[in-house]
């Protein structure tokens, strides 16, 4: 009986995993939107919803960011740093090589006094964002690759101001502008890259039709 029990509460529980995940994704998509526009207050409350729905979720496929970043990061675009740093580090806890996250970490850490932890975040991060995008535009540079920083502004933002860090001489000012510049143009440029390959796949699938 307990085994029959158990075939059966199986599905049930497939089921209301596939809606919490679906749910989850549904707020994170309404939160990245509402993020993106500035409107972090909104931003936030989906992807609390979303975090307490399902605290698993990842949002991205080449890129994936864990629920609780999302938090984090709209916490720190709210200047609530202490929550911020908290929930930061609860996500790196859960996935210690989401570098945006860390970079987002080292901003915290900075803008909290911090700045000994804060620079050493910010540097980690930064070159683990220039490290993933060398290797994804390399090993895929015949498929998604290709669509990611093709100008390599990213990365020529993010080598510059790690020369900046390593001359020890620096305006916190700037480094934290220009790591905040960072961070926004990782989190659009994987809706760009997406949008280049459709687009790029829908030229080809034209021309195809178009040979005799």
């Amino acid at each position: 009986m307990k085994n029959k029990k158990g075939l059966l509460l199986f599905p049930l529980l497939v089921l209301l995993s596939a809606c919490a995940s679906f749910q989850a994704g549904s707020d994170v998509a309404a939160g990245r939107r509402a993020m993106l526009a500035g409107n972090n207050e909104n931003a936030l409350a989906y992807f609390q919803s979303a975090a307490q729905v399902d605290p698993s979720y990842k949002y991205g496929s080449a890129y994936q960011q864990g629920i609780l970043s999302y938090v984090g990061r709209t916490e720190y675009a709210l200047g609530r740093l202490p929550q911020a740093r908290e929930t930061l580090e609860k996500a790196l806890v859960a996935n210690k090589d989401e570098d945006l996250t860390r970079l987002y970490l080292g901003l915290t850490l900075a803008r909290s006094g911090d700045r000994q932890a804060g620079l050493k975040a910010i540097e980690g991060g930064m070159r683990g964002i220039n490290d993933w995008i060398e290797y994804i535009t390399e090993a895929h540079r015949f498929s998604f690759g290709q669509f990611w920083d093709p100008a390599r502004e990213i990365r020529s933002a993010i080598q510059t101001d790690l020369a900046m860090i390593s001359a020890r001489d620096f305006d916190w000012q700037k480094l934290i502008s220009d790591s905040e510049w960072v961070a926004k143009r990782m989190e659009e440029e994987g809706d760009k890259a997406r949008n280049d390959e459709a687009r790029e796949r829908a030229r080809e699938n034209d021309s195809q039709d178009s040979q005799p």
